[in-house]
């Protein structure tokens, strides 16, 4: 047991320093301190698009704007991870206006399908995805929010605010990877009414029960300073009220898990079959319109060309099946007592 833990907490150490690594800045960005008046010329700077320390708050066509958790600055990204402003909210969108104006980009219309990534990943995760969805003709929304950083009510505030800023847009579909399933369960929380445009779902090994895997190293210092506040906010039902109180979503959707079909799964470590990263039995959330289990890892689910086909018939159709026969999760029956 000892070498099993020491194996994974070896794991942990090698994703934090990759992220780290990967991460665009580990506090206030360099432009922070600017004057708040800028010309395209000062301003086109490459970046890496935001990792842990920025959400998106507005998205259009590639373009998004982006807050930084630190200092609350903003800056507007195109759709190559190009800095073109940064300052205030109110600097962003009148420089995105002028951007509108001048490429004479056309309002947005139809389907938008939102990315949304799990904890420590960024949405540069769903490469394979996006481009199937594109190929269909979505219009895709690669959100990013800062996992680490933040609980998952805050990061869903971000979501919120992007959902809001699709105008024109006449249908929302989301596909959604481990923790980013639980962002969205918060924001439906947070909303008093659910945008009617918001259509179907697809869960990817969501722990909607939580992670065993939190529940075991919640209390190791090393999985807080990497995993942060949301971190804690993983753990079993058992151990948890938070995710046990969280909605279940009022529109269609479906849940993909990873599994080897037989009693232990990828990861001796959590109970049950599971994908290496979440059991089985934690994905099934009651409700879904159809269920399916894929014999895929966690962390290479959203590009999975199985799992994309699965994701994209569902999206369609609502089932994920080339037969049309779904399999869904029914919710328990209650029992009331006289």
């Amino acid at each position: 047991m000892k070498q099993l833990f020491s194996v994974w907490t070896g794991l942990a150490v090698f994703v934090f320093l990759s992220s780290f690594c990967r991460s665009e800045e580990a506090g206030p960005s360099s432009d922070q301190n600017q004057n708040e008046k800028y010309t395209a010329k000062d301003l086109v700077m490459k970046t890496m698009g935001g990792r842990q320390f920025w959400g998106d708050v507005q998205f259009f066509h590639g373009w998004k704007i982006q807050q930084h958790v630190i200092s609350q600055h903003y800056r507007l990204l195109d759709p190559k991870d190009q800095r073109h402003a940064s300052g205030s909210l109110a600097v962003c969108q009148q420089r995105l206006e002028e951007i509108k104006a001048a490429e004479r980009l056309p309002p947005m219309q139809g389907k938008a399908v939102i990315l949304i990534h799990g904890i420590i990943r960024s949405s540069k995760s769903f490469v394979k995805m996006k481009e199937s969805c594109q190929q269909k003709n979505w219009l895709v929304v690669p959100f990013d929010y800062p996992s680490t950083q933040r609980t998952i009510p805050e990061n869903a505030s971000y979501l919120g605010q992007v959902i809001q800023s699709l105008e024109g847009i006449e249908e929302i579909d989301l596909v959604v990877h481990s923790m980013g399933g639980l962002v969205v369960r918060s924001w439906l929380s947070q909303q008093e009414v659910v945008d009617p445009r918001v259509k179907r779902m697809v869960m990817l090994g969501v722990p909607n029960r939580g992670a065993d895997m939190a529940d075991r190293f919640r209390s190791n210092l090393l999985f807080k300073a990497i995993f942060g506040p949301a971190g804690q906010q993983l753990v079993t039902e058992v151990n948890s009220d938070f995710i046990s109180n969280l909605p279940t979503p009022p529109f269609s959707f479906g849940v993909v898990a990873g599994g080897r079909n037989t009693l232990k799964g990828y990861n001796p470590l959590i109970r049950g079959d599971n994908d290496g990263t979440v059991a089985v039995s934690s994905t099934r959330l009651p409700g879904a319109d159809d269920f399916i289990m894929l014999p895929v890892l966690h962390s290479f689910m959203m590009n999975d060309p199985e799992t994309i086909a699965h994701t994209l018939r569902f999206l369609e159709t609502g089932v994920f099946r080339e037969s049309g026969k779904p399999q869904p999760i029914p919710v328990p029956q209650t029992v009331t007592v006289p």
